[in-house]
C-alpha cells in the first residue's frame, strides 16, 4: 500500500474564510494525502521560524494559498523550493483580492496555481493524485556577479547607500530592477538566487509607494536564498514591522554605518565562498613575507619595471608618437612611462633616443641675468630659440656618439658622419658631461655674452640678428641640414625631455618660468615639424606635471591645440591590474591568475564596509606611487607580525605610517604657495572631518591666515585631494573624481553654497586623529 503523500499547508488567517475551508477538508482527505497546517502563522510575539522550516522539511510537498498575498507564505514558498521541495499553489476564486497584485508582482501566475471556489472544490482537487516533483534547479555559479540584489521601485536614499556601500565593497551583481522590469518571473528569480554567492535584499516601509509588491517579493527571494543556504542580508529601516517568519533574520539600520557593516559582513562571506571555489594551488606558508610588490620609486628599478610595466593606453599613445605632451602629478607614473618608452624604442638599435632630464637650477643665471631685462616679446623669442638650437645639438651629440665607431665600418656613414661631427664641434664648445652641464654651460654662454652686449637696460628690445648672434656661434642652417642628411641613414628619433619643472612650486611659478617651458614646446614643435617635412620620423615628447601644465593652459589661449595625454589615474582596475602584474612578477606568482584570486590569498577581502584594495586606493589619491606605499606600510606589519595575510589590525598599523607620510609632503606643498601656510594643514588634528566653508575660516585665523588668501588655499587642498566636497548626504566628491578639473569644483561650489561641505580625504584621518564622532 502506498503512503500517502504528506504536505506542510501555509495559508494566511486572514480572510477566515480560508483558514476554515482549508481546516474543513483536512479531515475529510481519505489518506491520499496528509496535512499539516500552522494555522498561527500571522501571530505576532511567536518566534515560529524553527516549526515552520521542520514542517516544510519533513513534508513531502508545500500546499500554500496565495489568496491574498502574505509575505510569510511567499517566504514558506521560496523555502519550500530553494530545499528542492514542490510548491503546490492554490487561490480562492470567490475572495476578492487586491486588483492586479498577482499579476504584477509576476512570481504566481508564472509558478502557476489551482483556483476554488468553496472547500468542496478544493477537497476535489486536492483529493486528485498530485505530481511532487520539485522545480529542478541547475545552479551554475557565476563568479563575474557574485551577487544578486533586489533592487525597490523607489530609489530611497536607502537603497542608494546600500548600491553606494556594495560598490565600495567591490562586488559585480546582478538585480532585479522594477523600473525596467515590471513583472518579477519566478523562474528567473530562482535562477538568479542559485548562480548567486550571496544575495541582498531591502524591505520598504509601508508608507513607500509600492512596497507591498516590493516585500512580496522580497519575502519570496529570501526563502529561496534561505533554501539554498545562500549568505543572505535583508535590511529594513528603524523599526518597522518584521514579517514573522524571518523576525530572527532580518537585520535594521537607523544609520548609514550601520549599512556599512552588515554589507561588509556579506561581502566577506561571498569573498569566502569564491575562494574557496577557485580552488587555486598557491603557497600559502611564507607567501606574503616572500613576495615583491616592487620600489614605488621609479627611479629605483628601471632594472625591473619593464617585467611588470603596465602598457596603458598612455603608454602605447607615446610610444607612436601621436602625443608631444605627457602630463601628470607627482606619483603617477610620468618617470615610469618616460623610461619604457625609451627602453622599448631603443631596441631597435637603429632608432635614435635622445632622453634629456635637467635639473631646475641650470636656467637661474639665464633668468637673472638676461630675461628680467627683455620686454616679453624678446623673451619669447630669445628663449624659444634657445631650446630650439639646443634640441639640435642634442641630436647631434646622441648620434654622434650612438655611431662612433660603427661609421668606422659602415662605409655609407663615415663621410655624413665626418661633415656632421665637424659642423656639431664648430657650434659646440664642450661635447664632455651630461646634458644639465652642456645646458648649463650653453646658458650660462648666453647670460656673459647678453651682459657684454647690453648691460642692464630694462626692458630690452632684441632684432632676430640679436637673438642669433647671442644663441649661435654661426648661421645653424648648416648643421640642421647636415643633422637631416644623416637621419636619412637611420629609422626613427625621439626626443624625450623630462624634469624641467622638477623642483617648481606650482602655485610660485614665476611668468618667466611659465615662459621657459612655453617656449620649449613650441621650439620642440618646430624642430619636429622640419625633420618630419624632410621625411624624417621624428617625434618630440615633454613631460610635465598637472599643475604646471594648467598654469599653462591659464596663461596660453592658444595652448590647447597641444596634443597631449594625461597620467592622472581614475579607474581603479587599472591601479589593481598595475599590482597584479608585480605580484604576477613574483616566482610564486602564476601569471594567469586574477587580482582578485591573488589579492584574497595575501589579505582580507574587506575592512569598514569596503573591499579591502578599494579601502586602499581610495586612500592613495589614486597615484601609484601612494598605492604601492600604502601596501608596503600594510605588507611590513604583518610580516613583522607573523601573519601570513594582512589582517585588519596591519592596514590600520599601514595606514598610521602612510598617512603621517602624506601629511608631511601636504605641509611642505602648502608651504611652497605661501610661507604664511607652513604647518597650517595640522589645525584639522582631532577636528571633525566635514566642515563648513566659515568652520575653514576659524581654523585658517589660528594660523592668522588672511582672509584674502582663504579661497586660494582651499582651492588648493581640492587640488591636491587633501578636501573633497560633499553636497547634501551624498558620498564626497574628491579631484579625481571629477576627471581633475578645478572647474567642476569650482562650480559646485558656486551653485550648492547652503548644502555644501568640505571632507577631509580619509587618506589623512589617521595621522591627523580626525574624530569620526562628531
Amino acid at each position: 500500500m502506498n503512503r500517502a503523500l504528506r504536505a506542510f499547508v501555509a495559508f494566511p488567517t486572514k480572510p477566515e474564510e480560508i483558514a476554515r475551508c482549508i481546516s474543513s477538508i483536512t479531515r475529510k482527505l481519505d489518506g491520499r494525502l496528509a496535512m499539516t497546517t500552522w494555522e498561527q502563522n500571522d501571530i505576532a510575539g511567536r518566534p515560529l521560524v524553527a516549526p515552520i522550516f521542520e514542517g516544510i522539511t519533513q513534508n513531502d510537498i508545500l500546499i500554500a494559498d496565495v489568496t491574498s498575498l502574505n509575505f510569510n507564505v511567499t517566504y514558506e514558498i521560496g523555502y519550500a523550493i530553494g530545499i528542492g521541495k514542490r510548491a503546490y499553489l492554490i487561490k480562492h476564486n470567490n475572495i476578492s483580492e487586491e486588483p492586479d497584485q498577482v499579476s504584477r508582482v509576476g512570481i504566481f501566475d508564472t509558478l502557476g496555481y489551482e483556483s476554488y471556489r468553496d472547500s468542496n472544490q478544493l477537497h476535489q482537487k486536492l483529493s486528485q493524485p498530485i505530481d511532487s516533483t520539485p522545480i529542478q534547479i541547475s545552479p551554475i555559479l557565476d563568479s563575474k556577479a557574485p551577487m544578486y540584489i533586489l533592487d525597490t521601485p523607489v530609489r530611497t536614499e536607502g537603497m542608494n547607500h546600500i548600491l553606494s556601500r556594495v560598490k565600495k565593497a567591490r562586488i559585480k551583481f546582478r538585480s532585479f530592477n522594477p523600473t525596467e522590469h515590471s513583472r518579477l518571473a519566478a523562474s528567473d528569480a530562482i535562477q538568479h538566487v542559485a548562480n548567486s554567492f550571496g544575495i541582498l535584499i531591502p524591505l520598504l516601509p509601508n508608507n513607500v509607494k509600492d512596497s507591498e509588491i516590493h516585500n512580496i517579493r522580497a519575502a519570496f527571494i529570501a526563502g529561496l536564498s534561505h533554501g539554498m543556504e545562500k549568505p543572505t542580508l535583508i535590511l529594513q529601516s528603524g523599526d518597522l514591522p518584521v514579517p514573522l517568519d524571518v523576525r530572527d533574520l532580518v537585520v535594521s539600520w537607523r544609520h548609514h554605518k550601520e549599512i556599512d557593516e552588515h554589507v561588509e559582513v556579506l561581502a566577506r562571506d561571498i569573498f569566502e565562498a569564491l575562494q574557496a571555489a577557485d580552488n587555486l594551488e598557491l603557497p600559502e606558508t611564507g607567501l606574503l613575507a616572500s613576495l615583491s610588490f616592487g620600489d614605488p620609486m621609479a627611479e629605483n628599478e628601471f632594472q625591473t619595471l619593464g617585467s611588470y610595466f603596465l602598457e596603458t593606453d598612455q603608454y602605447q599613445r607615446t610610444l607612436r608618437g601621436e602625443v608631444n605632451l605627457v602630463v601628470g602629478r607627482k606619483g603617477t607614473g610620468k618617470t615610469a612611462l618616460f623610461s619604457q618608452v625609451r627602453d622599448r624604442i631603443r631596441r631597435d638599435r637603429q632608432n635614435i633616443v635622445v632622453d634629456l632630464k635637467p635639473e631646475g637650477y641650470q636656467l637661474v643665471k639665464l633668468k637673472e641675468e638676461v630675461l628680467k631685462f627683455l620686454s616679453q616679446g624678446a623673451k619669447q623669442h630669445l628663449v624659444t630659440a634657445f631650446w630650439e638650437y639646443l634640441l639640435y645639438l642634442e641630436v647631434c651629440y646622441k648620434v654622434l656618439e650612438k655611431d662612433q665607431e660603427v661609421h668606422l665600418r659602415n662605409h655609407n656613414l663615415t663621410e655624413p658622419y665626418r661633415e656632421l661631427s665637424a659642423s656639431y664641434f664648430h657650434e659646440s664648445e664642450n661635447s664632455q658631461g651630461d646634458f644639465s652641464e652642456r645646458l648649463q654651460q650653453l646658458s650660462d654662454r648666453i647670460s656673459t655674452s647678453y651682459s657684454i652686449q647690453h648691460g642692464q637696460i630694462d626692458n630690452v628690445q632684441l632684432t632676430s640678428g640679436e637673438v642669433t648672434s647671442l644663441v649661435h656661434r654661426q648661421d645653424v642652417t648648416k648643421l640642421k641640414t647636415k643633422l637631416s642628411h644623416y637621419l636619412s641613414f637611420k629609422a626613427n628619433v625621439c626626443i624625450l625631455f623630462d624634469n624641467l619643472d622638477r623642483g617648481w612650486s606650482a602655485h610660485g611659478l614665476s611668468v618667466d618660468d611659465i615662459l621657459i617651458v612655453r617656449a620649449l614646446i613650441d621650439a620642440s614643435r618646430k624642430v619636429q615639424h622640419y625633420m618630419q617635412r624632410d621625411g624624417h620620423v621624428f617625434h618630440c615628447v615633454i613631460f610635465l606635471r598637472n599643475d604646471v601644465y594648467q598654469l599653462l593652459m591659464d596663461e596660453s589661449a592658444d595652448f590647447g591645440k597641444e596634443t597631449r595625454t594625461s597620467l592622472d589615474w581614475n579607474d581603479p582596475d587599472q591601479l589593481r591590474e598595475l599590482i597584479r602584474k608585480r605580484l604576477a612578477s613574483n616566482e610564486a606568482v602564476p601569471d594567469h591568475l586574477k587580482f582578485d584570486q591573488v589579492w584574497r590569498q595575501i589579505c582580507i577581502s574587506h575592512i569598514d564596509g569596503s573591499e579591502s584594495s578599494q579601502y586602499l586606493i581610495e586612500r592613495s589619491l589614486m597615484r601609484p606611487r601612494n598605492l604601492l606605499r600604502i601596501i608596503a606600510h600594510c605588507r611590513g606589519s604583518a610580516v613583522n607580525l607573523h601573519h601570513t595575510q594582512i589582517e585588519e589590525e596591519d592596514i590600520h598599523k599601514g595606514l598610521i605610517g602612510y598617512s603621517t607620510d602624506l601629511l608631511i609632503d601636504i605641509d611642505q606643498e602648502l608651504t611652497d604657495i605661501d610661507e604664511l601656510a607652513k604647518e597650517l594643514i595640522y589645525v584639522f588634528r582631532r577636528e571633525q572631518s566635514d566642515f563648513s566653508k566659515e568652520e575653514l575660516e576659524i581654523l585658517f585665523e589660528l594660523k592668522q591666515i588672511p582672509s584674502s588668501k582663504v579661497d586660494r588655499i582651499i582651492e588648493f587642498l581640492l587640488y591636491y585631494g587633501f578636501l573633497g566636497l560633499r553636497i547634501g548626504a551624498d558620498d564626497p566628491e574628491y579631484i579625481h573624481d571629477v576627471g581633475y578639473d578645478m572647474k567642476v569644483m569650482r562650480t559646485s561650489i558656486e551653485k550648492h553654497a547652503n548644502a555644501l561641505s568640505f571632507v577631509v580625504n580619509p587618506a589623512f584621518w589617521p595621522a591627523l586623529s580626525i574624530n569620526l564622532g562628531v
